[in-house]
């Protein structure tokens, strides 16, 4: 399936470069940082806010950064526009690496959740100009695509949904004209935002495992437990990207999405210490045993997709002593069936899937503790891509991954209103 490309340096042509706060690696010798640690006995709320955010990496900044990036690492980074948003913003994908195994990466899927996308641009800084050992090993082991602010119009709305109407989805597939909106669709107040203006779907249930589907009218309104159907150009973009990764390296060894979760999550054996990050490989049911599921069994591998999360819960507990909030990671519900996610579907299609959800959306924290939150993801990533790059992922014990703790309860003064992740 045929991919829109055209270079980036035609659509931000001019710009003026962006530079990026640098991560500064945690050290024994670096003081406490309270204002990262708050703990959990202090009051904490999901209440939405209006909060600044102007610390993260905006779209046309992404744009920006990654030409500079293409530019500065002569080549081994190579970035393309792999579709348009329906509003019409460039979705970008960048690639580095050349080795056999791809790694596929996204992130802001939904638009208040941002620290993956930075994350992704230091992990692409450090891979395209690094003349280290470990950045030669990962070039030489792995083809690394990424995909940061992969939902663009939400992101720049600062909201979960996408700027997407029902009669906009009609038009694009007249076969709907009779059926129901589909249950992801927002018309109404949530986190905050009032989409009853600017109506927009939840993509992250858009996806499907059957990665030729056709929207059908007879699959609609459909349920969190059912498919998706792959009616945004935002998802479809990524969809076609991991389709021509399957047709170059005939499966995609691994995909990772980066997410946030609510903010007031505590660990499972004290309250007084608030979950950083929580992790997990599982989001759908065995399809083995799983009726309309079975063609996915032989594909399906839950135990890699263990051990690329305890590569990556492993890299945290091994800082958590010189940054003990790296040591506050719990592996996400399991419980969850959710095939018409990203992850459920391409676990489907033979990916080990990771999920990163770090905390508080940006209606809960704002900007508070970016710093700390992108360092945490950057630090799993690193571990995970590193353990991968070296093959000692391989020699990992699934069971561990069971061992991480499990999330807490939320000490929250207002219920979650939305699903996650």
């Amino acid at each position: 399936m045929s991919r829109p490309k055209r270079s980036l340096a035609a659509v931000v042509a001019g710009a003026a470069v962006l530079s990026l706060v640098t991560a500064v690696p945690a050290t024994a010798q670096q003081p406490a940082q309270p204002a990262t640690g708050a703990p959990a006995a202090q009051k904490c709320s999901d209440e939405p806010q209006d909060l600044p955010v102007h610390e993260f990496t905006d779209h046309r900044e992404l744009g920006v950064e990654l030409q500079r990036l293409e530019r500065v690492s002569g080549g081994v980074v190579t970035v393309d526009e792999i579709g348009r948003s329906n509003r019409g913003r460039e979705i970008w994908s960048a690639r580095a690496g050349h080795g056999p195994k791809a790694v596929l990466m996204t992130s802001e899927i939904h638009g208040n959740e941002k620290t993956g996308t930075d994350a992704l641009l230091r992990l692409l800084r450090f891979v395209g100009t690094s003349d280290s050992p470990k950045a030669e090993r990962w070039r030489d082991e792995l083809t690394l695509v990424a995909v940061p602010k992969m939902n663009p119009d939400a992101a720049e709305l600062d909201r979960r949904g996408n700027d997407m109407t029902w009669d906009e989805v009609v038009q694009q597939h007249p076969q709907l004209a009779d059926a129901e909106p589909a249950w992801n669709y927002y018309t109404e107040q949530l986190q905050g935002d009032d989409y009853s203006q600017r109506p927009g779907f939840d993509i992250n249930r858009d996806y499907n495992p059957d990665l030729a589907y056709e929207p059908k009218a007879e699959d609609f309104p459909g349920t969190s437990a059912d498919t998706g159907w792959y009616l945004s150009p935002e998802t479809r973009a990524v969809r076609d990207i991991y389709i021509g990764l399957e047709e170059e390296f005939g499966t995609v060894d691994t995909y990772v999405d980066l997410h946030h979760q609510g903010a007031c999550y505590v660990m499972p054996d004290d309250p007084d210490r608030f979950v950083t990050m929580s992790l997990s490989g599982k989001f759908v049911d065995d399809p083995a045993t799983t009726p309309g599921y079975q063609q996915y069994a032989d594909e399906y591998d839950l135990d890699y997709a263990k051990q690329l999360n305890v590569a990556a819960y492993n890299a945290l507990q091994g800082k958590a002593n010189n940054n003990p909030l790296f040591g506050n990671i719990t592996l996400y519900p399991q419980d969850i069936n959710l095939p018409g996610t990203g992850l459920g579907s391409f676990a489907l299609n033979g990916s080990g899937a990771v999920l990163f959800e770090v905390r508080g959306q940006t209606q809960t924290l704002g900007q508070k503790y970016r710093e700390q939150l992108v360092r945490t993801v950057y630090t799993g990533l690193d571990g995970m891509l590193s353990s991968l790059a070296s093959g000692r992922v391989d020699d990992l014990d699934p069971s561990a991954y069971d061992a991480i703790p499990p999330r807490g309860p939320s000490i929250g003064d207002r219920a979650r209103t939305v699903a996650e992740p």
